[in-house]
This record gives C-alpha cells, structure tokens and sequence, in this order.
C-alpha cells in the first residue's frame, strides 16, 4: 500500500485486519455499508492478502475489490495488519488454518497457488456476527399496524423464549420448524412482515429456504435475518449473497437481536425496545 497526499493505493500483497470500529461494525446490529463492502469485511481475517480477498468475492471485479478496500481504509474500518501487530495487536487470531479457496476453472496455475496460500478457512468456527441492513427503499409499517414476525427454527427453548418477547413488543407471532410448517405459515393471511429463519433445519436447508424467497413474486421483498448457529465465514457470505437482510449468530443476546429487528424494519410504532437481556444460547 502507498499513500500520497490522501490518496491510497492498494497492493496485490497488502494484508488488511479489521481495526476496532470495523469489528464493531459487524456486531452492533446494525450497519449502512453496501453489501459489496459488507462482503469485504467479512472476508478480511488479518492474514489473507488482497489477491486471495479479489478471488474470493463475489461477483465483484479486482478493481471494484481495491476501490471498496480503499474506502475502508479510510473510513478507519481497516488497517494493515502489519501496522496493527506493530501497535501489539495480532490480527487474525481466531482464523489460524489455512485452505484451498475454489476458484475459477480460467485462473491459471500461478494465481491459484498464490490465491490459495494462506488464506484463513472460510469454514473455521467461533465466527460472531450481528450484521441487519435497511432494504433499500423499504416501506415503514403502517401505524398503527401489529407487525407480524414468522420465526423459523426447531429448537422448543428459543421458540419459546421469544414468542414471549416478541408478544411483549405488540408482535403477533408465527412459528414453523420444518418444509410443511413454512408452507402452512406462508399460507396464513396476512403475510409476514420479517422473518427469523434458522439455517439447520431438520428436512430442509434454511438457505434454500432463503433462495425460494427471494424468487418469489410476492415475497421476494420480505425482510429476512438468518438466526443461527452456523458460525463460519463461509456461512456468513453465502446468507449476504442470498440477500438476507441480516445475520445474527449464536448465542446472542436479546438486546442485539432487537437491534437487528429495529434496524430492518425501520422506524416503527411499536413501542420501546428492550434495554437488555441475557445470551440466548443454543449450546
């Protein structure tokens, strides 16, 4: 990386860690970055180089990678990594194994060797996020209006858990655990207004679940978060590519689940959000 007169260039071999503020930023519920540099920081791990990050997006090109890098950088998102484990921070701590990323059958032997190198497994565990999102041009509850919350999940304790804080905060309340209680959920009048679903579900991927939303001529707009233990990188990226609006793993606590809720359903009428709360686990 050089700089000049405010101006940042981004190197092939740079590495880039997150800084305190961008580690806030996937955690604090609620964000207004685009997905593209949602993506970024979700693939920044302290040790992966810019070239493994450019392979590994989506749908973005090198040069959209190094301008969206850039803008990071100087909103004080990233850093070197490099600079911060000078300040006596290590970035990457938490990703220390390594594997062969997939990528493009055209790439040629040189750069899939270099691309593969070092990269921090996408599929390590202990990755905790809270990332929701506003949909762009969502409309606001009506007033007046009981919004009404469709939670995807099998696991009776939590089901239970937050039927009762949901009812608390004015929602009406809709619950499904498998592919034949979704389809009896989406059947009831009127139809949901966000939707907590689950990835592990018991007959059915809640990612599948997620695509069928979005191809959905009427339901392709509705706000879903991911719930979920499913705590990888990899896991991550693939709900944002599906376009969920938000991401919030397990366990969690009450409050940053409200948060998220407030955050993709906007302003609302509903009444106070909780102030706290202890974790949800599901252990």
């Amino acid at each position: 990386m050089t700089e000049d007169k405010g101006r940042l260039e981004v190197g092939s071999k740079d590495v880039y860690a997150l800084t305190g503020r961008g580690s806030h930023e996937l955690r604090e519920s609620g964000t207004r970055l685009s997905a593209a540099e949602l993506e970024l920081l979700v693939l920044i791990d302290g040790k992966a180089t810019v070239t493994q990050i450019e392979h590994s997006a989506e749908g973005q090109s090198p040069e959209q990678v190094r301008a969206t890098l850039g803008k990071l950088y100087r909103s004080g998102l990233i850093d070197l990594a490099s600079r911060m484990q000078q300040n006596g921070i290590e970035a990457g701590d938490f990703f220390s194994l390594t594997m062969p990323l997939k990528l493009p059958k055209a790439t040629t032997a040189e750069k899939r060797e270099e691309a593969s190198e070092g990269v921090s497994s996408l599929q390590d565990k202990g990755y905790f996020v809270s990332i929701a999102r506003r949909r762009a041009g969502g409309q606001r509850l009506p007033e007046g209006h009981k919004p009404v919350m469709l939670l995807i999940d099998d696991d009776e304790t939590l089901v239970k858990l937050l039927h009762t804080v949901f009812q608390l905060e004015g929602f009406e309340w809709r619950t499904a655990a498998n592919r034949a209680g979704i389809a009896e959920a989406f059947a009831v009048a009127p139809p949901p207004d966000l939707v907590l679903l689950d990835v592990m579900l018991p007959d059915i991927d809640g990612f599948e679940v997620l695509g069928r939303i979005r191809s959905h001529p009427t339901l392709k707009a509705l706000p879903v978060i991911m719930l979920t233990a499913k705590a990888t990188r990899e896991a991550v990226l693939k709900g944002l590519h599906l376009g969920a609006d938000g991401y919030v793993t397990k366990p969690f606590e009450i409050e940053v689940l409200m948060g998220a809720v407030r955050t993709v359903l906007g302003p609302t009428e509903a009444g106070d959000w909780p102030k706290g709360g202890g974790p949800i686990r599901n252990d």
